[in-house]
């Protein structure tokens, strides 16, 4: 850790976290497709405001790429693809997801003291300016894992997955001082594709079986 930091990056960067972690529970309990959106949308800029910050304080200018990179894709990039989708599919509500919100906020507070508990060790390992923030970043990556597979539209699954993505970016950026460069940019390009793939996914659905029900999907497996 550089002897210079000033706490009140330190203090900075993991009310970051925080607000990271609070977007990650809004999203587990929001049913409206396009706040989901939104939320996404959110919790990238987030990214890109923590990512700047520990690009600064430990003078890693490969995290203002980093940066500039989030911002474009996760900022403006996939926010208007999946504007786009949720419009030209007509899809607002996740209606029918398999744990009401109550009983979905139960487990993702007990994921999150999980997550806490097995990221503490680790944490003391670690030398970064970040380190209290890993239990953050592991509470937002299960919180968001619980998402995707509580969900029971296709659009909402795709949020998830990406919002766990999200999670594990902070972790990088956080307890690492984030990756090499060519790894940053092959994972951009990686979540890019997905994301197209992904998008191409729901509208063959939604033609086969006229919704973005997943549970369509068991008549393939039964034919």
């Amino acid at each position: 850790m550089p002897a210079d930091v000033s706490p009140l990056f330190l203090q900075f960067v993991n009310l970051l976290g925080a607000v990271l972690l609070l977007l990650a529970f809004a999203m587990l309990s929001q049913r409206r497709i396009l706040s989901l959106v939104h939320l996404f949308t959110m919790q990238g800029a987030v990214l890109v405001l923590a990512t700047i910050v520990v690009g600064y304080v430990t003078a890693q200018p490969h995290l203002f790429v980093s940066a500039l990179l989030t911002f474009a894709l996760k900022v403006v990039l996939i926010p208007l693809l999946l504007h786009r989708v949720v419009a030209r599919l007509d899809v607002r509500w996740d209606v029918e997801p398999l744990l009401n919100i109550p009983t979905t906020m139960l487990v993702g507070i007990a994921l999150v003291i999980f997550a806490f508990y097995l990221g503490a060790p680790i944490a003391q390992l670690s030398s970064s300016v970040a380190r209290g923030t890993l239990g953050i970043a592991l509470a937002s990556v299960l919180l968001s894992f619980l998402m995707t597979i509580t969900r029971t539209k296709a659009v909402a699954q795709v949020i998830g997955f990406l919002a766990l993505e999200n999670g594990l970016f902070f972790a990088a950026t956080s307890a690492t001082y984030g990756m090499p460069m060519v790894v940053e940019l092959g994972i951009a390009l990686d979540v890019l594709v997905g994301s197209l793939i992904l998008g191409v996914f729901m509208f063959q659905i939604r033609e086969q079986f006229d919704s973005l029900d997943i549970h369509h999907l068991e008549k393939l497996k039964e034919e």
